[in-house]
């Protein structure tokens, strides 16, 4: 048994015994109450999922149907129509399957752009979105042909077919800092769509997987003749139960650990949503080949849940910074003297994360420090909650960029990308490269995760006695109404999208996609309000559509 195993095992004889009682009298400390609502999801019912689709029968016929439908696609000459295809790929999430055959199309595609094949605007917006999706520096200049007479702006109308007028809309989304052409692009389509269809996220804001089921559904209604849509339709199907069923499989396991793991019954004022934690990891990485990793950044994800809500609504000042300690030093002894739920919620994040880091350990094969990266940015992750936990004490509302400079730290961001660096890199130095080259990245991400969160929670937030938020510091700075405080937030969000954005061509790196998606399920989560704190609207219907729910074949 290796030190670091034998300091596992010992760490979790230690979580089984008593307690020390705090000598402080609990019943003279007034507690703040979030009114959470309970869980609503019944585990018996869920750990009983079981799909026929785990099945060796069902790979072999997708197998199949890849192999038809690449006969079929092979024969196909006209490069709108292949970028059609690519497109559906990605909107159906076959992409994985097909890796190696969209990089032959798009090297093949791109020797078209010098040739003499005239593109109309929707060609050209589906040419420019597809490429930039794929890391290619495609530059806005695709659209020169497309300008006003003064070159100011593409040349757009209201009398552009809607079609038309929603893939440059998409297109808008891949726009880069300070190309005007794209913004003039992205407001015009917004304010006109608008009055023709109910809008939406941008599918470059959206998460890949939750969206499959609605764009299979709507493929297989548009019901398009072609051999080669019927059989990516058909596939596209089989691999949505067959990858659910891997999903279901998880699921049951971190149920299982969850109820084993004894915190929430020590935490009553906390939020019990393991599930909706395990919706988000599916959402950064729904790969069935990634199923350990879906597991790690669950327990991540809960434990930021349980622990933001122990320096939000139950630790008092002093409680908080010994529990920061505790963290910082990783030395249980410093928990001695805080209330027994606090004690039991450090254990907890103790022992997970010793075992978490280990299990990454034997997955790599390789010596790597990572049960320190771990520890230090739990570390960080709750020296920002204390930072708030201080402010809210005081009663001082901090400058808005106070409030960014330790709001994105205190989102939990850092703690996911990290857990996304060691659970896919393929080895150690992925990593390493990784946070000495793409750390502004990290940063991004965290930082949309702030920003969403305050867009989603203000409200709520604020009737219940949290006062701090980008929203309301904005408003004391500028000394303006919420709606303007949002709308400036909101271009803050989209000028954060284009900073990320420089990233997927200027560096290879196939994790940029997973860091990128923690932003995307932010969106999600937060698009209508806290889908965390109230599980029964958008959340709990994307759980059953995207993880117990199959689809029909026929």
């Amino acid at each position: 048994m290796t030190s670091e195993q034998q300091s596992v095992f010992c760490n979790q004889i230690h979580s089984t015994t008593s307690f020390r009682k705090s000598n402080i009298d609990e019943t003279l400390i007034q507690r703040r109450n979030a009114n959470y609502k309970p869980n609503i999801w019944k585990y018996d019912i869920l750990q009983s999922l079981k799909s026929q689709y785990s099945e060796c029968k069902y790979k072999k016929e997708a197998q199949k149907l890849k192999e038809e439908f690449l006969w079929v696609v092979a024969e196909i000459e006209n490069p709108l129509a292949k970028l059609e295809l690519i497109d559906s790929i990605n909107k159906m999430a076959l992409s994985h399957l097909f890796d190696k055959e969209i990089m032959v199309f798009l090297q093949n595609m791109e020797k078209l752009k010098d040739s003499d094949n005239e593109m109309d605007l929707y060609s050209t917006a589906l040419y420019f979105r597809i490429f930039r999706q794929y890391g290619y520096n495609v530059t806005q200049d695709v659209f020169l042909s497309y300008m006003d007479e003064m070159g100011e702006k593409i040349n757009v109308d209201t009398n552009m077919d809607p079609k038309t007028m929603m893939q440059l809309f998409e297109a808008s989304h891949l726009a880069l800092k300070d190309e005007n052409m794209l913004d003039e692009a992205r407001i015009f389509c917004t304010n006109n769509l608008k009055n023709i269809i109910p809008m939406e996220m941008p599918l470059h804001w959206k998460v890949e997987w939750y969206n499959t089921r609605e764009h299979i559904s709507k493929q297989a209604n548009e019901k398009e003749e072609g051999v080669s849509k019927l059989k990516l339709l058909q596939l596209a199907k089989l691999n949505f139960n067959m990858v659910q069923a891997e999903h279901q499989k998880d699921l049951v396991h971190i149920l299982r650990w969850w109820r084993n793991l004894g915190l929430i019954e020590n935490v009553s004022f906390s939020r019990d949503r393991i599930v909706e934690s395990f919706l988000w990891s599916v959402g950064v990485a729904f790969e069935p080949q990634h199923s350990n990793f879906r597991n790690w950044l669950t327990k991540a994800i809960t434990f930021i849940i349980v622990i933001d809500d122990v320096y939000d609504i139950y630790g008092t000042l002093q409680n908080l910074q010994l529990f920061t300690d505790a963290v910082v030093r990783w030395d249980p002894k410093v928990v001695e003297q805080l209330p027994s739920c606090m004690q039991i919620c450090f254990w907890k994040l103790y022992d997970t994360t010793n075992d978490v880091a280990l299990e990454i350990q034997q997955q790599k094969g390789c010596k790597f420090p990572v049960l320190t990266y771990l520890q230090k940015v739990w570390a960080e992750f709750c020296k920002a909650l204390l930072v708030e936990a201080k402010w809210d004490s005081k009663g001082y509302t901090p400058t808005f960029s106070e409030y960014l400079e330790n709001g994105w730290k205190s989102s939990g961001g850092t703690v996911l990308s990290l857990h996304v660096l060691l659970g896919l890199a393929q080895d150690f130095s992925q990593v390493d490269y990784f946070l000495e080259n793409e750390r502004d990245l990290i940063y991004y991400s965290s930082l949309i995760i702030r920003l969403g969160n305050d867009l989603g929670t203000s409200t709520a937030e604020l009737e219940r006695g949290d006062v701090s938020s980008s929203i309301l510091c904005y408003m004391r700075k500028e000394n303006v109404k919420e709606d303007v405080a949002r709308k400036h937030i909101e271009e803050m969000v989209i000028e954060t999208w284009k900073k990320m954005n420089r990233h997927c061509f200027e560096n290879s790196s196939p994790l940029i996609k997973y860091i990128m998606n923690i932003a995307r399920v932010t969106h999600f989560i937060y698009q209508n309000g806290d889908g965390f704190g109230v599980q029964d609207r958008e959340t709990r219907q994307q759980i059953l559509s995207s993880l117990v729910q199959s689809l029909p074949l026929n």
